[in-house]
């Protein structure tokens, strides 16, 4: 079995306001949307966020969904990337929920929620390489 995620969905409550969070934050594009969801292309698989009501009818699973209770990541190149992009991230209406710093194992880190609460880590970690087409790779 291959090791790897084809799509990873967000509920929202808003999608627009999600849009404007990703699409002007982050400065991603939308690769497919329509009224329910939006597809985001990304190094190797797809990112979407659809609303949650929507979400809830297609799992089945009404009124479970809660944000929070896991964390995306963002890694960067340079470490002076980290804070940067957390405040165009806020702006861009997410919300810092710790700011940067270093953590004990090294690198610099901060975190912001999406509109929805969502977590991201946005993170510099000199051990992890990044290549041209974004694939981060595991490294001590």
């Amino acid at each position: 079995m291959q090791q790897q995620i084809s799509v990873i969905t967000l509920g929202t409550q808003n999608l627009e306001r999600s849009r404007r969070f990703y699409v002007e934050g982050f400065e991603w594009k939308p690769v497919f949307e329509n009224d329910e969801i939006i597809f985001y292309q990304m190094n190797g698989f797809m990112l979407g966020t659809f609303s949650t009501q929507a979400l809830e009818q297609d799992m089945n699973r009404a009124g479970l969904m809660t944000p929070g209770a896991f964390s995306l990541a963002h890694n960067v190149q340079r470490r002076g990337d980290v804070e940067p992009l957390m405040s165009r991230l806020a702006v861009a209406g997410g919300c810092i929920i710790r700011p940067a710093d270093e953590p004990p194992h090294g690198g610099f880190r901060g975190y912001v929620s999406d509109p929805d609460d969502h977590a991201w880590e946005i993170a510099w970690n000199p051990a992890w390489a990044i290549d041209a087409d974004g694939h981060i790779t595991f490294g001590l």
